[in-house]
C-alpha cells in the first residue's frame, strides 16, 4: 500500500523561486521553496523573479488572491510586461505546485455549492460551452491533480489554480473581475 501512495501521490521534487525588488533581476531579493502568502513581509514590492526548479503559481494580492501566473524554470525579468500583470511591483504571493502523477478527476457545476448541471473531467477541456453544453462553471470539486481554470476558450485569459479540494464559489476566489470561465487544463509539468 505504501509504494501505491507514492506512485499517485505527489511525488516530492526540488521547488526554488527567487523575487527581486526591481527588474532585471537588481535590488534585494527573496528566495523560497513553499507557499509565501505575503512577499511583502521580506520585500517592498516585487518587480522580477527567476525559478530555479519546480513550478509556482504567483498571485497578485497576498493570501493567494487576484490575478495568477503559471511560472516555471525561467527568468521573468519584468513581470508587468512578461507575466501580463497590471501593477509593475504585483507579485504579492506564491505557491509552489507539487507534481502529481497519477489519475486526473474533477466535477465541475454550474452553479454556487455543487448545484446544476455537473460533468466529471480527466482531461482537459478548450471549450467548456461546446464541448460540455454547459453555459458557466461557478463551482468545483477537485479529486485528483492539479488544475487551471482559464476565463476564456483555448486556456486564454486570468488563470485560475485549483489543488485537490472543494470549491463552493470559484467566483469567491479573489479573482479579478471573472464572471465565467471557458477552458479547463491539467497540470502536467514536471520539475
Amino acid at each position: 500500500a505504501q509504494t501505491m501512495w507514492k506512485l499517485y501521490c505527489c511525488i516530492p521534487c526540488l521547488f526554488q523561486i527567487i523575487f527581486y525588488e526591481d527588474k532585471n533581476f537588481q535590488g534585494r531579493s527573496y528566495e523560497t521553496a513553499s507557499d509565501c502568502p505575503e512577499l511583502t513581509s521580506f520585500l517592498s514590492r516585487c518587480n522580477s523573479c527567476r525559478v530555479e526548479s519546480g513550478l509556482f503559481m504567483v498571485y497578485e494580492k497576498v493570501n493567494f488572491t487576484g490575478q495568477q501566473m503559471l511560472v516555471r524554470r525561467g527568468e521573468y525579468p519584468d513581470n508587468q510586461r512578461v507575466m501580463g500583470m497590471g501593477n509593475s511591483d504585483c507579485i504579492r504571493s506564491c505557491r509552489a505546485i507539487p507534481t502529481h502523477r497519477g489519475p486526473f478527476r474533477m466535477k465541475i457545476y454550474e452553479r454556487e455549492n455543487f448545484e446544476g448541471q455537473m460533468h466529471e473531467l480527466t482531461e482537459d477541456c478548450e471549450n467548456m460551452t461546446e464541448r460540455l453544453r454547459m453555459s458557466d462553471c461557478q463551482s468545483s470539486n477537485v479529486m485528483d491533480g492539479h488544475w487551471l481554470m482559464f476565463e476564456q476558450p483555448n486556456y486564454r485569459g486570468q488563470m485560475l489554480y485549483l489543488r485537490p479540494g472543494e470549491y463552493k464559489n470559484l467566483r469567491g476566489l479573489g479573482m479579478n473581475n471573472v464572471t465565467k470561465f471557458g477552458s479547463t487544463r491539467r497540470i502536467l509539468d514536471s520539475c
